[in-house]
Formats: C-alpha cells, structure tokens, sequence
C-alpha cells in the first residue's frame, strides 16, 4: 500500500499537470479597438495625411491650434505621403504632443477597396509599435465611416502576433487596445462592431488555435477550445462524434487516418440556425489533421515540424461560423471539422489496405499521407445526406502541387459549376482571400480508379490537385452546388503581412466565405 507522501506526490503532480493544461487552452484576448472623438493633447499621435501634405479635418485642428506649426513641420521633412509610407516628425510644442507619426494615406480617391484600407491600418500598428513599442491614438482622418470602420478592422488584425511560450516578455508585443479617433463617431463605431469586429475576432481565434503545436491542439482539445469560443453565442448546437460513432456510421475513412493515434479521432458538428426554417443551409466541410507524420507513407522529417497546420482547413470552417454568428446573420450554416491525428503506430492503416466510407464506396489506400481526402470523404457525405445543403464548401490543406502551381497568391478553387467558381474568384478579390480555378474533368475523376477498391486516395496519373479534388467531388452528389479550396499555399504565411504581424496562420477562409455568404445569402453588398 503506497504511503501518504506518495498520494501527496501524486496529488501535486496531477494538479500541476491540470494547471499546465488550463494554461495551454487559454488564447490570446483579442486587442480591443476603442474609438473616440477627441485628439489627445499630451503623449504621441498617429496622423494619416494625404499626398502633398494635405490634411483632413483632424489633422487641421492640430494645424490651427498651433498656427501652422504642423503644416510647417510636414514640410520640412518632404513628407509626399505615398500611401502606407511614414514620417515620424517632433509634434509643434503648441499641441501639447510629443511625437506625431505620419502615414501616408495617399490620393484622395474613392477607388481603395476594404482590403487596401485594412492593409493600411494594419501597417500603421505595426509602424507604430516599433517606433514606440506600443500604439499611440490613431488619427486617419478619412471621411468615410464605413473606410475609417475598415481601417480599424485592419489594425486590429495588423495587431495579433502569437507570443503565449515567449517567456522573455522583451519580446512581447500584444497590445491590449487601440484607440482609433474619428468625428464619425456613432457611424463608425456602429459599421465596426456590428459587421467587422466578429469577423476579426473570428480571425484571431483561428490563428490561433492553428498556431498552437500538436501537443496542445489535438482532436479533443480542438473540440474543446471550439466549445469554449461559442459558449453563449444564439442559434448554435454542437455536436460531437468520437471513434464509436464513426464505426455505428460506417466513417471507415477517417476513422481509417485517426486508428493509428493514441489520440482518437472526432468529428465536430456546429449548426447556426438563425435563417428562415425552411432554407437548406450552407454546409463547411473543413480537414482537421491536427498533426500530419504522413502515417506509414512518413514524410521528409526536415519539414514535418509545420504539419500542426494540417488542421489550418477545419479553423477556418470553425472560424467562418463564428463570424457569422457573431454578426448575428440571418442564415443556416453547419460547420463540420473532420479531426484526426495522422501517426504511424502499430495500429496505423498502410498503403494497400482497402476501407469502406460512409456512402458505402471502397478506397484503397496507395498512400497514407493522402490523408486529408479521406477524412472529407466522410465528412462530405455526412453534410451533403444529412442537411441536402444549398452550398456545400471543402477547405483544406490538401496538396502540395496546389501550393507549386499557385504559390503564396491564391487559394486553388475546383468546382462542377462555373458560375459558383465566378463568384467566388470576385469574392477573393474584394475580400483579399483571393483563390483561382484550377482544372476538374473526366480524366482526373479516372485517374483516381483503383484496381482493388471503387477509388483509390492518389491519383499517379494527374496532378495532384486536381486529382485531389476528383476524390472529394466523389462523394458529393453531382447536383449539390460545391466548391473545394486547397489552402495548402495559402494557410500558412512564413513571412508577416500588414495585417498579420507575426509569420504563421493566415486564417485563410473567413474573409472570404464571410464575403460570400453575405452577398448571396443575406442579400447584402
């Protein structure tokens, strides 16, 4: 019978270990974007000014007060004010300021769309905190609610960076808030919290849920981070479905990839029913490999270490949902994250085997690190039976050869239907989530037969890609409008951009399925 200091020791052990764990599931709190409509009259100031120094009605205040002072000091620094270029000058002594950052806003035009406007409030942040390792009050003096709205949900997207394991907190750079000043005040604030401050955070907690290692996001803590986010959200119903629910269901394919993992598969399924009752929803079918070894098939080990954002795809679905909640959208939406952890165990699936999916079709495993069709192919069936959806939508990390052919510029989009593949390459564009359509045709659906099985998971006789997408549509009913994105190139940024701080996730998706579903399905622009 072991002692009580052993039941002590084990006691503390457990506890530390709960505690680490707590710890670990906690995300980053979202910067706050605080508007006012008061300039400051004591510390530093980021000022937007148009080309040839012209100022907006903020800006000239500044001006006034101190009788040309700032117009003078604009001046002598032969600031042109290009747009995203800055200036920093020493503030006329009569504002009351110290420092006054200058950002370029450039011409006045009418012709910036939403996303050149949040690239220029995500580069001001960025400018900002290394000038003064934080973000002094932010003057854009654009005229425009809905532009200075746009600007803010930039900056607050310019101002995520994912430092939770810095314990050097030198390196630090998290701002709590951001104040943005404008004389739109109630328009702006409005505009801001109603449409944009859901989709940021959205972004933000896709990011970071995608950021995290394997040994902190696994298919169960995926799940539970998740729950976390929409405790308290209306109109949401989740559902969960672990190993023993995917074989009563006959998903033989993803429970095929998880087997191999002492971290058992699960199947997350969030419905946002907030639309008319008779309206077929719009179904996200998102690939949720939350660490990727490639199984048996084992990947190059000097590249492995980024396969944690194999589950980049099922975030994002995640993340869409959340945003559309979160703006309260008068819509149906599912969300449905096909979750395993790829790993070469001694249970582990091999090239060869042969598994039968939920729609009843054989597969034959030529290579187990085509895993990520296999967990869709279930989940695509699922959606498209289950809720006879108006809209059913694949994004997932799914191939290299979509990230060779496409590189870091655009997701590759594969559909039946060339319209829907129309509107959604438009949507790209405005929303900056910009995808192109890559081939789908009756040789990479042959391509895919197999000589054991209905289809095998590899295609050796297509690109990649398409041969890839020829797997998913396969378990899709040829008349269920439906759109695959492979994010493969696009759902992890090694280098930062203005509206992301730090390199890593890119939240691919939300932006863009946020776009599309608003304009066609809510009726709005």
């Amino acid at each position: 019978m072991p002692n009580r200091q052993f039941w002590l020791y084990l006691l503390v052990s457990i506890t530390m270990v709960f505690s680490h764990s707590l710890a670990a599931a906690e995300d980053n709190t979202p910067t706050q974007v605080i508007f006012i409509n008061e300039l400051p009259t004591d510390g530093n100031l980021l000022l937007g000014v148009f080309a040839g120094g012209e100022l907006g009605p903020l800006g000239t205040k500044i001006d006034q007060q101190t009788e040309g002072g700032l117009v003078h000091a604009i001046k002598a620094t032969e600031f042109k004010a290009e747009i995203n270029t800055t200036q920093l000058i020493t503030a006329p002594k009569a504002s009351g300021l110290a420092q006054i950052l200058l950002i370029g806003l450039g011409e006045k035009t009418d012709e910036y769309s939403e996303v050149d406007w949040q690239e220029l409030g995500g580069n001001a942040v960025q400018v900002a905190v290394k000038a003064f390792k934080t973000v002094p009050a932010m003057a854009f003096d654009v005229s425009s609610s809905e532009s200075v709205a746009q600007i803010a949900f930039g900056a607050k997207l310019g101002s995520y960076y994912f430092e939770k394991y810095y314990t050097d907190t030198e390196r630090h750079k998290y701002q709590d808030s951001i104040t943005v000043i404008t004389d739109e005040l109630k328009a702006t604030k409005k505009h801001y919290q109603q449409e944009l401050e859901p989709v940021a955070n959205a972004i933000w907690y896709t990011r970071d849920i995608s950021n995290e290692p394997a040994n902190v996001i696994y298919p169960a803590s995926f799940v539970a981070r998740w729950k976390q986010h929409f405790k308290g959200m209306d109109n949401i119903k989740i559902k969960v479905l672990d190993e023993q629910d995917m074989l009563k269901k006959s998903m033989g394919a993803i429970y095929g990839v998880g087997r191999g993992s002492q971290r058992p598969p699960r199947v997350m399924i969030v419905e946002y029913m907030n639309g008319d009752a008779d309206d077929a929803p719009i179904v996200l079918v998102g690939k949720g490999i939350t660490f990727d070894t490639g199984g048996i098939s084992l990947k190059n080990p000097d590249k492995m270490w980024n396969m944690k954002f194999d589950m980049s795809g099922a975030a994002s679905s995640m993340g869409t949902l959340y945003a559309l909640a979160g703006r309260g959208a008068k819509v149906n939406v599912v969300a449905i994250a096909m979750l395993a952890e790829n790993m070469p165990g001694a249970n582990a699936q091999r090239p060869g085997d042969v598994v039968t999916s939920m729609s009843g079709k054989t597969i034959q495993i030529r290579s187990t690190d085509a895993e990520g069709r296999l967990v869709l192919a279930d989940g695509n069936y699922y959606g498209d039976t289950i809720y006879n959806p108006a809209l059913l939508v694949n994004i997932a990390t799914l191939t290299g050869a979509a990230s060779r052919a496409l590189g870091k510029d655009y997701a590759a989009m594969f559909s039946r239907h060339d319209e829907l593949a129309a509107q959604f390459l438009e949507m790209g564009k405005k929303t900056g989530d910009e995808v192109w359509q890559l081939p789908l045709n009756d040789n990479h659906f042959k391509a895919i037969e197999a000589t054991y099985a209905d289809v095998m998971n590899s295609g050796p006789d297509a690109p990649g890609a398409s041969a890839g997408a020829a797997f998913l549509a396969t378990f899709v009913r040829e008349d269920t409008p439906w759109v695959h994105l492979d994010i493969a190139g696009v759902g992890r940024g090694k280098k930062t951009s203005s509206i992301r701080a730090a390199p890593g996730s890119t939240a691919f998706g939300v932006r863009l399925l946020n776009g599309y579903i608003k304009a066609h399905f809510e009726g709005q622009p």
